[in-house]
């Protein structure tokens, strides 16, 4: 096994197909940019599955050493923001920072970092235009009658190649509306190409911006064109979102992007599966879209959310179900208790601080496997498993204090790259005289070297929901 210094972090490449080496391309700094919220309304816990996905991405290169550059858009201007403000009453501002603020709040619970840069489409009308500007000036985008702008797909010879989609599948408007469709209001030369300025229609209301082709708004994909380039550059190292989002937003960033730079867009695509509810998709007619909100009423803390939606692989769609979440308020219990009983060996310590744990991967003793197992695309339930695996080879009672600050300090850097928080340990619950009555026995029988006695009282006392454990010069009590 190599030292876990030596470990270079490898996901897998959607435009590739296959697991690469991450590392930056200009040799200092890690750029990303991913797919954030569209705000006009709460976030569900499928979105934020991508989002902690993400997360765990992202402290995977932090404690590989890598510095980072994170960028996440928030979609401010579309079809939904724009609907349900004027249902609302509100201005667009107004709805869309609303909801902004709940998405902060539900992030900042899960634990997620804070991108470094957190963009708005409207912010950005200018560089959207500039950029529609270049690419009709290359003839890869045209001006319809009514104002609207398409691209061109037929001018972009390589369209397709992340989803591997082919022209007679293409869907017509590659992921407009079919209301968007009528041929009366948008003139396009394929069914396929699709808008990048949409013309002011009277449902917009007050939402429109002045153009060179008239009063409107950018088409959906385009904000994330401008946004990445502006703050990234031109090639930037890796572009992240669900897996719906690969067609067509993802394929048509590419197309718009390169067919205006001529370069690269990411060199890397980072894409992560759906989240199903009890074996289905989610729905609100079903009544199983969960909101952060509406799992913490049934009793579920946003650790143990977390928890689930990291603990299957981001390549597989992941089925959460309440007793899922069950499981894990038990798995973080457990964990709990076992740093507790490491911390206090070791003399009470203090847990390391995240910007402090970089320093400590080439210590992490028997918790390499787990960091391995995460370095290695990103497999977080295996990089779990060997966490408790780890815990359930040390005998806190057979070390020294000192290892024992060796295996808190490493415990608390996979739980940091996991970004998992720990509940406080609850106390240890006091076993009823009977018990320790049963458990009196036992030992004065194991001190006889009476063993079919001593064997019998321990099955009753286990019986009863309680585990007796051995020590030197006595025994501990504690709950199964």
């Amino acid at each position: 096994m190599p030292e876990s210094t030596d470990l270079k972090p490898k996901l897998y490449d959607t435009m590739e197909r296959k697991v690469r080496e991450l590392a930056p391309s200009d040799g200092e700094t890690y750029r990303f940019y991913c797919c954030g919220p569209t705000v006009y309304g709460p976030a569900h816990i499928g979105n934020f599955r991508t989002f902690v996905l993400q997360d765990v991405f992202r402290r995977m290169l932090e404690l590989s050493g890598l510095k980072t550059k994170h960028v996440r858009n928030v979609t401010d201007v579309d079809d939904k923001t724009i609907r349900d403000s004027i249902k609302a009453g509100q201005s667009l501002k107004d709805f869309t920072e609303s909801w902004k603020a709940r998405f902060h709040a539900d992030a900042a619970a899960l634990n997620l970092l804070e991108p470094h840069l957190e963009p708005g489409a409207v912010d950005h009308i200018p560089e959207q235009i500039a950029l529609i500007e270049k690419l009709i000036a290359a003839g890869c985008a045209y001006a319809s009658a009514d104002g609207s702008v398409y691209f061109r797909i037929a001018a972009f010879d390589d369209y397709g190649r992340l989803s591997r989609v082919r022209e007679r599948e293409l869907k017509a408007g590659a992921g407009e509306s079919v209301a968007a469709m009528d041929a009366d209001e948008y003139d396009r030369e394929a069914v396929g190409d699709f808008a990048l300025w949409k013309a002011r229609k009277p449902e917009d209301g007050d939402n429109f911006w002045p153009s060179p082709w008239g009063e409107g708004r950018p088409g959906w994909h385009m904000e994330c064109s401008a946004m990445a380039m502006r703050y990234l550059g031109e090639t930037f190292d890796l572009h992240g979102g669900g897996v719906d989002l690969c067609f067509p937003h993802h394929e048509n960033e590419i197309a718009q992007s390169e067919a205006a730079t001529g370069k690269p867009f990411a060199l890397h695509w980072f894409h992560s599966a759906h989240l199903m509810v009890d074996g289905g998709k989610m729905s609100k007619s079903v009544g199983n879209l969960y909101t952060l909100a509406d799992l913490e009423a049934k009793g579920y803390t946003p650790a143990e959310v977390r928890y689930v939606l990291a603990s299957g692989h981001y390549r597989q769609p992941l089925n959460f179900t309440l007793a899922s979440a069950d499981a894990a308020h038990q798995a973080l219990g457990k964990l709990a208790k076992a740093a507790a009983a490491l911390a206090a060996r070791a003399g009470d310590p203090a847990p390391p601080r995240y910007e402090d744990l970089p320093a400590l991967r080439g210590a992490l003793g028997p918790f390499a496997p787990a960091w391995e197992a995460l370095c290695n695309d990103l497999n977080t339930p295996d990089a779990l498993g060997k966490t408790f695996g780890a815990l359930k080879g040390i005998d806190v009672e057979k070390i020294t204090p000192d290892e024992a600050a060796a295996h808190f300090r490493a415990l608390h850097f996979v739980l940091g790259a996991l970004g998992i928080t720990l509940p406080e340990a609850a106390p240890a619950e006091e076993a009823p005289p009977e018990i320790q009555a049963l458990a009196q026995r036992r030992w004065e029988a194991k001190q006889a070297k009476d063993w079919p006695a001593a064997d019998a009282l321990r099955d009753e006392i286990k019986a009863a929901g309680w585990i007796v454990k051995d020590a030197k010069d006595g025994f501990e009590l504690e709950r199964e």
